[in-house]
């Protein structure tokens, strides 16, 4: 392998490491951007479903009161 060709390789080589550095990058930032969306949505959710069951029970309540 002559030096033109070594030089060539090295080229290569470092080029490819670098998209391998950013194609990692790029996977770690959607992952996290998914996990806190992933989050987010989860959270809402489960307030929702705790403000709905609140007031479920206050419409229970205000119907057992008035039947008495």
């Amino acid at each position: 392998m002559n030096h033109f060709q070594k030089i060539i390789l090295s080229s290569v080589a470092v080029f490819l490491l670098a998209s391998c550095a950013g194609i990692k990058e790029t996977g770690r930032a959607i992952g996290h951007t998914t996990r806190d969306v992933t989050k987010k949505i989860g959270h809402t959710s489960r307030d929702a479903v705790k403000a709905i069951g609140k007031e479920t029970k206050e419409v229970v309540e205000d119907i057992k009161d008035e039947g008495q």
